[in-house]
């Protein structure tokens, strides 16, 4: 196992080491990686490929400098479904995803049904966030908002 990647179905070590350094710097050239894996280019670029079309890949991304955004305040919410609204708890879940400042909605198990990501300016702004639309959507019922103080590790 590879910090968070494990050996899956057609994966082997060669494609796990190569998915570890696209999720580093997605950008690295075929050359650069070639010579990182000790295996041509031309394997490199097919094996990008191959777990491209095989959806192990699903996209390439960037991981922004939220402060340099005027993003730099994040917060998880805590939220219950509530069951008589009408709509199903994945009907509420795509509500919360479509909201400005939303960046991840979670159905999960436990005490709470959901678990939301926002990033704002300041705590002032997720404020009004969670008050001013998220509490305004049919299906949610109590939640509890937690403002992250420091960001020790964050995949993209």
């Amino acid at each position: 196992m590879t910090k968070g990647i494990e050996m899956v179905g057609a994966l082997d070590a060669i494609d796990v080491k190569l998915l570890k350094e696209l999720r580093e710097n997605a950008r690295e050239n075929i050359a650069s990686l070639s010579k990182k894996l000790g295996i041509p280019r031309t394997t490199v670029h097919y094996r990008i490929k191959r777990l491209v079309e095989d959806g192990i890949i699903e996209k390439f991304t960037v991981k922004p400098n939220y402060k340099k955004l005027n993003l730099g305040t994040t917060a998880f919410i805590l939220a219950r479904y509530d069951p008589d609204s009408g709509l199903n708890q994945r009907e509420v879940a795509e509500k919360i995803a479509s909201l400005d400042g939303v960046y991840e909605v979670h159905i999960i198990a436990g005490e709470w049904d959901l678990l939301i990501k926002v990033r704002a300016p300041s705590s002032e702004e997720v404020g009004k966030i969670v008050v001013d639309k998220l509490r305004e959507i049919k299906g949610v019922g109590q939640t509890v908002t937690m403002v992250s103080f420091v960001t020790v590790k964050e995949e993209v």
